[in-house]
């Protein structure tokens, strides 16, 4: 078995004639039945040719040779070709029971390694089955269990809580929230009513919809990221070109060794085994097969590799670069802490604030006012209000002045804020808040760092990979989200040319950079980077320059990939280095004539067998109820307790200096 190289960009594994079935599986056993009649000279009509080994190698080695021709017709040097010398040669010096061992060994290896590879596509594949296979539908105003190929579009299933959405469509009836982390990126689950677009293989967490059916299986937004995960598999990466190379001069190699043994030793059972010996399917076929491994187990956590090329770049990334908002934060700015002055409660401050900025369209006065309505609080709406650019609101309610805003707010009715202007808050967004010209307290308002941030970035610390923080956010934040994070290298206030010329700097050094965003504005410095990763939740320009794109929003599967990814190329660098020694050592031992062909062919088959087997360890295996966990845990590590940091510069127009 080797790559495909005809098609350039493709890492199909060729399947030859070799898939196992009832045809091969007489094959192998007459080749075995003819190995043991030559052995024990069972029937023996022809004295001089042995008939029985004859008819064994045609009927076992027609495949063989079959492919041999083929590869060499279109100027491809494989083991196949070698392996086909090595049969007509032991045959030929009437070494029938020889040839015959070493047709079994070929013919058993070849199943094997595609029962491996086919696993490996049935690991993708069964990324459909994820999705259910029978649904509730309604026809005729009856309902009935079918099976989801029956279905139509334009049909209408039921979905009940706690159940799988079957297809891509529209509401039509009911009120639900939809976990559809898995598809969008959503931390959290987005309510659905009638009208509303739901998509399959997210998960109906509450109440019981109806939904018109729009696209079905393959064609859903869940059956895309599948399609895109398996043109992924059949991309090229260079490691693989190396991998066919080296496999290709593995067999020349062989064929010298085995030319200058029969000059020097004039053993030609020797020299059949050193060409037995050599093998490189270990190589050839095993490096696709880590790829697709890799490519497929990144996947299951929710992250979509673009190419064989990107997950290789992957495993070599040393320096990691993110942006902020959206990536290490949340990007929402919310009411951090509210902080009140002597004799003054915590109520009585944010009540007063959320009066004053009831109608207004300030990010900041959105958050007062969200904050509060979860607090259960119901406030007025002022009777009037001034706004002052920079300074904040005056507004007046009850008979009372109420002031929300900035220290210049206060300074300017003469009120002192020192009462709560010390107040531990790092860079976060102070609203100071009076009321008839007494000071009642503050409001800390910013964005919220992800849970799982900290986390990732101290993976990232633990694999030795290095970590710069680039954002256009002003120096405090930066500063702030850095020291929570444990990041020294950032940067902050910087335009996208700026953030671009950073990744440019970085590559030209010699790092190798996987960028982190989520915005348009991260856009050229993801396509500059050596690999760009983009936030499932980010913007659709981000999502197409990203190279590889986290559904679920979580950086801690982004660190589990990069480890997927570092795997992925120590499993093929331990086949590169192993399939040379054991075939520069069994050529050896060929050569001095300790290894006999039927020895050499064991060594071979069990060799290549064995590093096929070590690029197996990477095929994921699908569960289908940890994949269900493992799409609530997106909304449920969301859910823990973030740790908070302030608001960006463009929000903190009513901050304290």
């Amino acid at each position: 078995m080797q790559t495909d190289q005809s098609e350039p960009g493709s890492i199909e594994v060729t399947e030859s004639a070799h898939s196992f079935g009832w045809m091969e599986a007489v094959r192998i056993a007459l080749v075995a039945i003819a190995a043991i009649a030559v052995r024990i000279r069972l029937w023996h009509p022809v004295a001089p040719v042995d008939l029985v080994g004859i008819v064994g190698i045609v009927i076992g080695g027609w495949p063989i040779f079959k492919e041999a021709a083929e590869n060499l017709a279109a100027r491809r040097m494989t083991m196949e070709l070698s392996m086909s010398i090595a049969i007509v040669a032991a045959a030929a010096i009437g070494e029938f029971f020889t040839a015959l061992i070493i047709t079994v060994f070929v013919l058993i290896a070849e199943v094997l390694e595609n029962l491996t590879v086919a696993r490996g596509r049935r690991a993708i594949r069964d990324l459909l089955d994820f999705l259910p296979r029978a649904v509730i539908v309604r026809r005729d105003g009856a309902t009935r269990e079918a099976s989801v190929d029956e279905l139509r579009p334009g049909d209408s299933v039921l979905v009940n809580p706690g159940a799988l959405v079957p297809v891509d469509g529209v509401v039509i009836d009911g009120h639900s929230f939809v976990d559809q982390a898995r598809i969008t990126g959503e931390s959290m689950p987005v309510e659905k009513l009638a009208g509303s677009p739901v998509y399959a293989g997210t998960i109906n967490q509450s109440g019981a919809m109806e939904i018109r059916v729009g696209r079905i299986g393959r064609d859903t937004s869940y059956g895309k990221i599948i399609e895109a995960v398996e043109q992924a598999e059949r991309s090229r990466a260079p490691i693989q070109r190396l991998a066919d190379r080296l496999a290709g001069y593995l067999v020349y190699v062989a064929l010298g060794a085995a030319a200058i043994t029969f000059l020097v030793t004039r053993d030609i059972r020797a020299t059949i085994s050193v060409v037995i010996v050599a093998g490189a399917c270990g190589i050839a076929a095993g490096t696709p097969l880590a790829i697709l491994g890799g490519i497929g187990r990144a996947a299951r956590l929710g992250a979509i590799i673009k190419g064989g090329r990107y997950l290789e770049t992957l495993g070599r990334v040393d320096t990691v670069v993110l942006d902020k908002t959206g990536t290490l934060t949340f990007g929402r700015t919310e009411v951090q802490a509210v902080i009140a002055g002597p004799g003054i409660t915590e109520t009585e401050v944010l009540e007063a604030a959320a009066i004053a900025e009831m109608r207004s369209e300030h990010p900041l006065g959105k958050a007062i006012v969200a904050h509060a309505a979860m607090a259960g609080l119901h406030t007025g709406e002022p009777e009037r209000l001034d706004y002052t650019p920079g300074r904040g609101i005056e507004a007046f309610a009850n008979g009372s002045t109420i002031l929300v805003g900035n220290r210049a707010l206060m300074t300017a009715h003469g009120i002192a804020a020192d009462a709560v202007a010390n107040h531990e808050g790092g860079a976060a967004s102070r609203v100071f808040v009076a009321r008839d010209g007494r000071l009642l307290g503050a409001i800390m308002i910013g964005d919220t760092i992800r849970p799982e941030a900290r986390s990732a970035i101290a993976a990232l610390d633990r694999m030795r990979i290095g970590t710069v923080l680039l954002t256009g956010d002003s120096l405090p934040v930066a500063e702030a989200v850095a020291r929570a994070l444990s990041i020294t290298r950032f940067e902050a206030e910087l335009l996208p040319e700026a953030k671009l010329a950073r990744i440019k700097e970085l590559v030209a050094s010699g790092r190798i950079v996987a960028m982190v965003g989520d915005g348009i504005n991260d856009a050229p410095a993801l396509a500059a980077a050596n690999v760009g990763v983009a936030m499932g939740s980010g913007t659709e320009v981000a999502r197409e320059s990203g190279d590889v794109l986290l559904l679920g929003n979580d950086l801690l599967r982004f660190v589990e990939t990069l480890a997927i990814a570092r795997w992925t190329r120590r499993i093929i660098w331990q086949n590169f280095a192993g399939t040379i020694a054991v075939d520069f050592a069994g050529i050896v031992l060929a050569a001095v004539g300790i290894l006999n062909p039927a020895l050499a062919a064991l060594v071979h088959v069990t060799s290549e067998m064995t590093f096929i087997l070590n690029s197996a360890r990477l095929l994921p295996r699908f569960d289908r109820t940890s994949a269900v966990a493992n799409v609530r845990s997106a909304v449920g590590d969301d859910e823990r307790a973030a740790g908070s940091l302030p608001a960006t510069s463009g929000h903190t127009a009513a901050s304290a200096n």
